[in-house]
């Protein structure tokens, strides 16, 4: 759908008048006229045909500001050591936006807060909460992906978002081992950011969790395949990979536009080599691009009626 349509029209004015930020716009993402144009019209999809059809609406709400404390390489979010302070009333301008839009599928993410003592753990918290709570009172059972920073490895502050009622934790690696250094900000890490992966799943084994990959970067082969078993061995259950772009003069200059073939040969490799449960792949693909939702809405629906049997079982 092109940054046209009446849906994309309806998302843009509720994101200005509310004064949230959204990483579609604030990253240049090139799928923004796709995500925020999806749907159809008033109605939402009555059926997994029908959602298949026409798609889900989506938009990336970004929280905590639309300025970060750290200066990764590749990324176009503007970035300050003292951004403005945290606005109390986001957790309920995000629940009444979302109501608002009607989504049953939304994806939270934030700029890294390193000016504040808990890094925005607990404002994150407080955003999940808010929204999980107005949209049940209103009888929707919205699916909560949340993209979160790395909270400088403080495992107690991954947990404390990891508990807020999400259903999807994601958190970007963004490249290889070799190259975090140069694309990344200093005060991110390779392993850091596994164990961020890892300790959500030890202390709740029931939310799925995900990463983001670019390629183009001066990666090779063998080092993307020791990333991706790195992965699994931390029990991620959802990848994707996407094309870098340069996003201006002053970012890092890509090295390699990587065909479309390449990028379903590491599709095969993710999901049939080695286990994860789902890989989206291809060059204009972004970590919250709707491509993979479908597909995780019904795998999380699906985790909560094992629980639900296991609970009864008991």
């Amino acid at each position: 759908a092109p940054a046209t349509s009446p849906k994309y029209q309806q998302l843009r004015s509720t994101v200005r008048s509310l004064g949230l930020a959204t990483v579609c716009e604030e990253a240049k993402c090139p799928n923004i006229g796709d995500c925020w144009g999806g749907g159809h019209g008033e109605n939402n999809p009555n059926s997994p045909e029908e959602a298949a059809h026409f798609g889900t609406a989506t938009a990336t709400i970004m929280i905590m500001g639309d300025t970060c404390t750290r200066g990764c390489s590749f990324c176009a979010v503007k970035t300050s050591r003292k951004p403005p302070p945290l606005d109390g009333e986001e957790p309920d301008k995000v629940a009444t936006a979302v109501s608002e839009w009607g989504l049953d599928y939304v994806v939270l993410t934030s700029v890294d807060r390193d000016d504040l003592d808990d890094q925005g753990s607990d404002h994150f918290r407080k955003v999940v909460e808010r929204l999980k709570q107005l949209t049940t009172s209103k009888g929707k059972n919205l699916i909560v992906e949340a993209l979160t920073p790395d909270f400088r490895g403080e495992l107690d502050l991954v947990g404390n978002v990891a508990m807020s009622g999400l259903d999807v934790y994601a958190h970007n690696v963004e490249t290889v081992e070799r190259l975090t250094p140069r694309v990344r900000d200093r005060r991110a890490g390779y392993a850091q950011s596994m164990n961020v992966l890892a300790h959500v799943k030890t202390v709740n084994p029931n939310v799925l969790t995900k990463t983001s990959i670019m390629l183009g970067l001066g990666e090779t082969d063998d080092e993307i395949r020791t990333t991706l078993e790195d992965l699994r061995n931390n029990d991620v259950d959802v990848v994707t990979f996407g094309q870098y772009l340069q996003p201006s003069r002053r970012h890092l200059p890509v090295k390699e536009y990587v065909t479309p073939e390449k990028f379903e040969e590491w599709r095969v490799v993710a999901e049939e080599e080695l286990g994860f449960k789902y890989c989206a792949s291809g060059p204009l693909v972004r970590s919250s691009y709707k491509a993979g939702e479908f597909f995780l809405k019904n795998m999380v629906r699906e985790k909560e009626r094992e629980r639900m049997e296991a609970e009864a079982a008991v």
